[in-house]
């Protein structure tokens, strides 16, 4: 379907003088939820509001890999065949994928949570070549915290995650450590495909005192499943990412995601004005919000303090 759409495209542009500004902007995510489809969505709105706009001197790709790696792999190659002006992977398996295939075209890479540790850059201040970024790395020890505030009897963390995704495995390291301090142990379970997620949770019941889902492409792609347990086991279910918290999660205390592909379309915008990406420092997005949800908590047998209900920036009843 795409290869006929773009060979229309090609019709069409053989009938239309070329623009000087047509630019084209490829944009991959390794798997379709919330989170990553609000980054793409944000991307889009910075280059609206620069100027640059679908249908008049914008072409906008987007494929999503559908959580399969190879497929990543094969859309970075096909993006990097094709040239476009800038490539925007969404996650560290995209951004992995786009990085290895391609030294000429810019990147800019998002919602990766541990570039360094992921090796996509080697300096974030100075990264070089022809890669730049915005890490969505979680506040983990806050996260932490507003577990202990909600939760105060809780004495360990179930952590669900995907063990072959590199920002999931940077992240665990983070949660140990901060985990330690608040006097809290970390019970690991694993999924390594969207089938696995509600076995992987099930797995935590008994052994955890509630569930924390990293910014985690596969558990996030079936998070149902997951709150599906934590409904039915009395078992508190957090998130970092505050899109998850409308589909059931107890609690996010984390970034707006469109907002962090606005920041990401703003880097691309520097790059189609004439910057180097190498010369663009990578930064972790800026904002946090807290959102709650009231439902999910009785369903979970949880009351949120008041001062928690005080801080949210917002309340899914």
């Amino acid at each position: 379907m795409r290869s006929i759409l773009l060979a229309l495209a090609a019709t069409v542009a053989l009938s239309m003088p070329a623009r000087a500004d047509d630019v084209t902007v490829a944009v991959t995510a390794i798997v379709e939820h919330p989170a990553l489809d609000a980054v793409r969505d944000g991307v889009k709105d910075a280059l609206a509001e620069a100027g640059y706009k679908e249908g008049e001197n914008l072409t906008f790709l987007y494929e999503s890999a559908q959580g399969n790696s190879a497929t990543a792999a094969q859309i970075a190659r096909q993006f990097a065949g094709e040239g476009p002006n800038v490539i925007v992977p969404i996650s560290t398996p995209s951004a992995q994928a786009v990085v290895s295939s391609t030294r000429d075209i810019p990147v800019v890479f998002t919602a990766v949570s541990d570039p360094l540790g992921a090796q996509l850059v080697t300096d974030m201040e100075k990264p070089g070549g022809n890669v730049t970024g915005i890490s969505d790395m979680s506040p983990v020890a806050e996260h932490v915290a507003l577990i202990k505030e909600i939760v105060p009897s809780a004495k360990s963390i179930g952590y669900l995650y995907n063990s072959g995704e590199a920002n999931s495995v940077s992240l665990l390291a983070v949660l140990k450590t901060e985990a330690e301090k608040a006097g809290l142990t970390v019970v690991e379970s694993a999924a390594t495909k969207s089938a696995e997620v509600q076995g992987a949770a099930r797995a935590l019941v008994g052994r955890a005192d509630v569930i924390y889902v990293p910014t985690d492409n596969t558990i996030i792609s079936a998070l149902e499943g997951a709150i599906a347990v934590a409904e039915e086991s009395k078992l508190p279910l957090f998130t970092a990412d505050t899109d998850s918290v409308s589909r059931g999660s107890l609690a996010a205390l984390g970034f707006n995601y469109r907002d962090v592909g606005k920041q990401t379309g703003e880097v691309v915008v520097r790059i189609l004005k004439g910057e180097n990406p190498g010369d663009i420092a990578v930064r972790v997005a800026a904002g946090s919000d807290l959102v709650i949800n009231k439902a999910a908590a009785a369903q979970m047998g949880v009351t949120f303090p008041e001062s928690v209900l005080k801080r949210a920036n917002r309340v899914v009843e």
